[in-house]
């Protein structure tokens, strides 16, 4: 493999390297004969990611190629977190879920595999529908995430800091609600000192998640089981077989299994009439894998999809003014509209769940953002959590 091969991951240009990347690569480098071979940083918000190839240990001369993951430091995280160790979940499930990483330690690093071939966004962007092949597997990989006993991967992998254990009366109803309160009081409360401006003038009132919560309390129960939780194209892998591998378990939590088609629906972008096809593979895998994992589908996905969709709005507007922040002038100027629009689409699509009286244009919410970084220097790194 070259470094041609990884040109669709490369995430920080030369020269943009601070003193936290710095780290990260000397760890990856010290496991290296040649500096030279190390590739990255890779793309990806929650790590810092180099890929290089080692030799393997049978003495073949083959080498396998590797990466290395450090956590980036003082970084905020948008989403509940379950897990307090993606790796050891990624161990705990070798054997369960076909196409996962290996992790292996070498000289107290954890490496995992680095699966050879294309995203899924790359082979099949957003827009276009799934092969029969692949849709086939993504079935095939909903019915073993519903197959895993929870309490297996929770005592392998253990309960993140401050998630509190399921309790007796946990079900789909108390999960939703649970994840609600998350973005309300961890990203939406906890930022609206700073972000209050923007919010106001984007027209999002506060208290419009209240009448998702009260939609929340009406779904009916499933049994809950694995999610992975963060399904979208580039956490697929296509290798040369033509075979999907699912990397980035981060965000993998316990919970209600219809919680990871509503999000890999919003996230897909599929066409028209893939939502039904790829609803309908996940129901039937689902169930048969264990029985009553889709009772209640059809009322209860709606209000989940509409939980994400207000989750998107949220996270993309304090997200927006992170990135562009951090930028000089000019960088903003040519990156606001491409900003502008991705929080026009997601306002557009949660109008009706926050409860939003006014349709701004992609020009408009520009023109928020302007006057908010004109009122106050933005911080350029978000808040550790």
């Amino acid at each position: 493999m070259t470094q041609d091969h990884l040109s669709g991951d490369l995430a920080l240009p030369a020269g943009r390297v601070d003193a936290r990347v710095s780290a990260a690569r000397r760890r990856a480098a010290a496991l290296v004969s040649d500096e030279r071979l190390l590739v990255g940083p890779l793309k990806g918000y929650h790590h810092e990611t180099y890929a290089f190839p080692l030799p393997d240990a049978d003495g073949s001369g083959r080498q396998t190629w590797w990466k290395c993951r450090d956590p980036r430091a003082g970084l905020f995280w948008f989403d509940l977190r379950a897990f307090a160790s993606e790796k050891e979940l990624v161990r705990a499930l070798q054997g369960s879920i076909t196409r996962i990483p290996v992790v292996i330690e070498r000289e107290g690093v954890s490496l995992y595999t680095f699966v050879e071939g294309r995203t899924l966004g790359e082979a099949c962007p957003p827009g276009q529908p799934l092969s029969g092949r692949h849709a086939g597997q993504l079935g095939a990989l909903f019915g073993e995430l519903v197959s895993v006993r929870p309490e297996s991967v929770v005592a392998s992998a253990g309960r993140a800091a401050g998630l509190r254990p399921a309790g007796r009366q946990d079900d789909s109803a108390a999960f939703l609600a649970r994840l609600i309160d998350f973005t309300d009081a961890h990203i939406y409360q906890r930022h609206l000192p700073r972000y209050h401006p923007l919010f106001r003038d984007l027209g999002i009132p506060g208290g419009a998640l209240d009448g998702l919560r009260a939609a929340a309390g009406d779904l009916v129960s499933r049994p809950f089981a694995l999610l992975h939780g963060d399904l979208h194209r580039e956490n697929f892998i296509v290798d040369a077989r033509d075979d999907l591998w699912t990397i980035d378990w981060e965000l993998a939590m316990v919970g209600d299994p219809l919680y990871d088609l509503a999000t890999h629906l919003h996230l897909m972008h599929y066409p028209p009439g893939q939502r039904a096809r790829i609803t309908g593979i996940w129901r039937r895998a689902v169930e048969n894998a264990r029985p009553g994992s889709s009772d209640g589908w059809e009322t209860d996905l709606p209000v989940l999809l509409a939980y994400k969709q207000a989750q998107s709005v949220y996270t993309d507007v304090i997200r927006a003014a992170l990135a562009l922040g951090g930028l000089t002038e000019e960088q903003r100027r040519r990156q606001l509209p491409r900003a502008a629009r991705r929080i026009e689409r997601a306002l557009g699509a949660a109008r009706r769940t926050l409860g939003l009286t006014c349709e701004l244009s992609a020009d408009e919410v520009a023109a928020v953002y302007v006057r908010w970084f004109g009122d106050r220097p933005p911080a350029v790194t978000a808040s550790a959590p």
